[in-house]
């Protein structure tokens, strides 16, 4: 096995385009799109405060269940992807507030009544192109 040492990943043909060949040798895809642009882990309950992050410069809480996260990067566009979960019996979307290129406002809530609730675990990843 090989080892490769780095602190830094160019392309050849252009120096965002590093492409990847799948394990199975028939696909590829650029390294750019397949890694997670921002993610948080934060708790929702009492005084909200992110456990860890990468990318989201800072959270607001906008009432029961209801969060607003600010990226340290803009995305390209709000067309991004945006993965949400906060555990057992909860789900979690967006709210109806449309994201934008630096924030995205989610709210977590019971999946038995339909109610926004402030959840302990939050974690969140999203995925797109950067500015």
């Amino acid at each position: 096995m090989s080892t490769v040492i780095t602190d830094n990943l160019t392309g050849k043909t252009s120096a965002g385009d590093v492409t990847i060949t799948s394990e199975g040798g028939s696909a590829t895809m650029q390294l750019q799109q397949g890694v997670a642009k921002a993610w948080i882990n934060f708790n929702g309950t009492g005084t909200i405060a992110s456990r860890d992050s990468f990318s989201v410069s800072s959270i607001s809480d906008n009432g029961t269940g209801s969060t607003t996260l600010t990226f340290s990067n803009a995305f390209n566009s709000a067309d991004y992807v945006l993965n949400y979960t906060t555990g057992y019996g909860a789900s979690a979307n967006f709210t109806g507030t449309a994201p934008t290129t630096t924030t995205a406002k989610i709210q977590g809530y019971r999946t038995d009544t339909g109610a926004n609730q402030d959840r302990t675990y939050n974690l969140v990843a999203l995925h797109g192109d950067m500015a």
